[in-house]
């Protein structure tokens, strides 16, 4: 018995805005991970904002449909 997370989970809403935010955010938290200083933490925690903004913002549109 597998105690993994479910590998087939998806993500129909997912638009290109969506993934590139979060690529963004990846980025900056391995440059802020390797650098270590407070500029590339600041930067970090003002792309994950944004990032999380834009994430309910895409599923937001995309299930509007759904509720109606």
């Amino acid at each position: 018995m597998s105690k993994s997370p479910c590998r087939h989970k998806e993500t129909w809403w997912w638009n290109e805005e969506v993934a590139e935010a979060v690529r963004e955010k990846k980025i900056k938290h391995r440059k802020w991970k390797r650098e270590n200083l407070k500029e590339a933490w600041m930067e970090y925690k003002k792309c994950r904002q944004s990032e999380k903004e834009r994430y309910f913002l895409g599923k937001g549109k995309e299930t509007e449909g759904m509720r109606k």
